[in-house]
């Protein structure tokens, strides 16, 4: 009986439709373990040595989960505790390579259950009152948290690794560094940040190159943790932090820096996000933007679609393509693209290293009062993305876009 009162299918009638859906998996192969009973799916007709994940069931009604929530319900079902699997990112490579198998996981009852999502996210729009609730949905769940993950710069975006064995802190110095070199940053030049984290950025640009900074952010925590940082490194004659929309800033800079904010501008906004960087900017200026992206052709669905990523982990999201930036940069503004350069391969090790350090830290989340259910949502959120850079379905780019006089 449900909570309804009302008697439930067997899990069996829920699990035939998904398990042939994912028969038809043809790049790869799924271990199924359930009750002592292990079954393949997929990769029937092709003789070949094809990958193959597991999936094992903790709980049958994973399968009413999935077939009427699709691949979204998939990822509620690992959220509940229904399945687990021993590489989660291997699987969903496993589903990237099949995409329209795993699309189709839910039918009809899922297209239904679609409705509502994207009802729920068109209503997040990214207004100045929006944006503020989106991003404080996502960063302001604690920065104690997002210790226990990330490297002591605290910084949350792709690190750039110059060797094998270079570690997460270096290899986001090292990332930092890259953006400065393109943006040929010197003493003295005025630079705005777009987008401030938790300040490793500007206290690097301060420190050293020596540049006056103003990076702003519209979460409350980042605003304050970011500051207390300015204050310990003895830097608040060069940095400011403001609590401030890039839609309300003013004056002229030598420099605009942005790593990793666009995604939150949202795709109607776009036009306007990149007009107002062009007017921050002084004739000579250059911009260095840092954007998860997402290939061209997939673009349109992709505003369109509620995934995993929309609905839990940054509500009022998008990610935009190269071509839909330069698309907004051609209709508002003046800059030129001087150069752009993917380094969405760095990512799978950046995001393997986060969640390894959140499975190292999963008992002291748990103490800070961080439920398994919120955990797990974070361990599918690292690997769901590490994932899809593995496949490259999605890429990070910094571009670096120079005004009419820059030379």
């Amino acid at each position: 009986m449900n909570a309804q009162g009302k008697a439930d299918l067997p899990a069996s009638m829920w699990r035939r439709p998904v398990q042939k859906r994912l028969s038809r998996l043809e790049n790869g192969r799924l271990e199924v373990l359930e009750a002592g009973h292990r079954r393949i799916l997929g990769g029937q007709g092709n003789s070949g040595d094809l990958p193959q994940a597991t999936l094992e069931v903790l709980d049958s009604a994973c399968w009413r989960t999935i077939a009427t929530g699709g691949a979204l319900g998939a990822a509620e079902s690992f959220m509940d505790g229904q399945w687990r699997s021993p590489d989660l990112a291997g699987l969903l490579r496993l589903m990237l390579r099949d995409q329209d198998v795993a699309e189709g996981l839910g039918g009809q009852l899922s297209a239904l259950g679609a409705i509502p999502r994207w009802i729920g996210h068109a209503l997040r729009r990214n207004t100045r009152s929006g944006s503020r609730r989106n991003i404080a949905a996502h960063y302001d769940v604690g920065n104690d948290f997002f210790r226990l993950f990330l490297d002591p710069t605290m910084l949350y975006s792709c690190a750039f690794f110059p060797s094998e064995d270079a570690s997460l802190e270096e290899a986001s110095i090292a990332k930092l560094d890259r953006l400065c070199e393109i943006l040929q940053l010197k003493p003295g030049l005025r630079v705005l940040e777009i987008g401030s984290g938790w300040g490793a950025c500007a206290i690097h640009m301060a420190r050293k190159y020596g540049c006056r900074v103003v990076s702003i952010t519209i979460s409350e925590r980042q605003h304050a943790e970011a500051s207390e940082r300015v204050k310990a490194a003895g830097l608040e004659d060069l940095v400011e932090i403001r609590m401030q929309d890039y839609r309300d800033t003013g004056g002229q800079f030598d420099r605009l820096i942005s790593i990793e904010m666009i995604e939150a501008v949202g795709a109607q906004y776009l036009d306007l996000f990149f007009n107002r960087c062009s007017e921050l900017l002084k004739p000579d200026g250059l911009m260095a933007l840092q954007a998860i992206t997402i290939a061209d052709q997939a673009y349109r669905e992709a505003v369109r679609r509620v995934d995993f990523i929309k609905r839990y982990i940054f509500p009022g999201g998008f990610l935009p393509s190269v071509e839909a930036i330069m698309g907004a940069v051609r209709r508002r503004t003046d800059f030129r693209l001087v150069r752009m350069e993917d380094i969405g391969s760095h990512y799978v090790r950046t995001l393997q290293l986060w969640a390894e350090a959140l499975r190292r830290n999963w008992d002291a989340a748990k103490e800070l009062g961080y439920s398994g259910e919120f955990l797990r949502m974070y361990d599918f959120y690292f690997r769901y993305c590490e994932a899809g850079f593995a496949e490259r379905t999605i890429g990070d780019a910094q571009m670096l876009f120079a005004k009419p006089q820059a030379r």
